[in-house]
């Protein structure tokens, strides 16, 4: 599947991304050849080839991770106390992206 500059801009739109010209041209170029290389994956055999479940750690019965422990930590008045801004129980902060 051959990829145009009009599906760039569209998933440029959904991140909600300004590109110009020469970036919707450059990353067009991107795409396509990372489209090209699942292509390749995709035609490979991997028949023979366990299914992988986990790729951190060898799927086992009892993987060998620390136990979790409860730690105290700052309770919602210690931790909103230096706030600048505080919400209903929360930090308030400057917007940061603008949509339309």
């Amino acid at each position: 599947m051959a990829l145009s500059e009009k599906d760039v801009r569209y998933v440029a739109e959904l991140a909600h991304l300004e590109l110009t010209e020469e970036e919707v041209k450059h990353f067009l170029t991107q795409l396509d050849s990372i489209l090209h290389y699942m292509q390749a994956l995709n035609e490979l055999d991997t028949t023979q080839v366990e299914p992988m479940a986990q790729v951190t750690y060898p799927a086992a019965e009892n993987p060998s991770l620390r136990q979790d422990q409860p730690v105290k930590t700052f309770g919602q008045t210690e931790a909103l106390g230096n706030a600048p801004e505080q919400g209903t129980g929360c930090f308030k902060v400057p917007r940061v992206i603008e949509r339309e």
